[in-house]
């Protein structure tokens, strides 16, 4: 899945905030965007979907920082929360998409995030074809959606970037590691 996917997955998950801690949603929202990109920067170091990525182990934060948002709910314990369930929610969500390699619609790798507990790689299942696949693109469209009117201008302006960047990156997306073998 994309990383604007990731990321709306993350906003999603603040919702409740709008209703249940108004004041603290928008930093709730921006910290699940941020939390649902984050393990992606592991495309510019190290390998991508195992250096960045840990489906069993941001659990082991993201469960006692939600907790502790519940019980002290401030600005710091919610965006904590927030970035840690999303990025958790990411590195397992992976598994639900295409493997690792540059066309992955063509179905060439075993390999879709690495189970560090396991020491292995799970396989991918394909129920989002590819990162940048129609039903990847509306799947962002639908997540972030409630981002342009529930948590205020800021989360809005965000939301809105990253359905124009999921758009571009779709109507480009098969064209990417062609264009990559020609530049390197």
């Amino acid at each position: 899945m994309m990383a604007t996917t990731h990321a709306a997955v993350g906003l999603l998950l603040a919702m409740p905030l709008a209703i249940l801690a108004p004041d603290l949603a928008a930093v709730g929202a921006l910290a699940a965007i941020a939390g649902g990109v984050f393990p992606d920067l592991d495309l510019f170091v190290g390998v991508h979907r195992r250096t960045l990525h840990f489906p069993d182990y941001y659990w082991v934060g993201a469960i006692p920082a939600l907790a502790t948002a519940v019980l002290a709910p401030s600005a710091l314990t919610v965006a904590v929360a927030y970035f840690l369930l999303s990025a958790a929610i990411h590195s397992v969500s992976d598994a639900f998409g295409a493997g690792t390699e540059p066309r992955p619609w063509e179905r060439t790798s075993a390999e879709a995030v690495y189970l560090h507990s396991r020491s292995r790689w799970l396989r991918p299942r394909y129920w989002v074809r590819y990162d940048g696949a129609l039903e990847d693109y509306l799947l962002t469209v639908i997540g972030m959606s409630p981002g342009l009117v529930l948590f205020g201008p800021t989360v809005g302006r965000v939301a809105l970037a990253f359905i124009l960047v999921g758009g571009a990156y779709t109507l480009v997306r098969k064209r990417l590691p062609g264009l990559e073998e020609r530049l390197l």
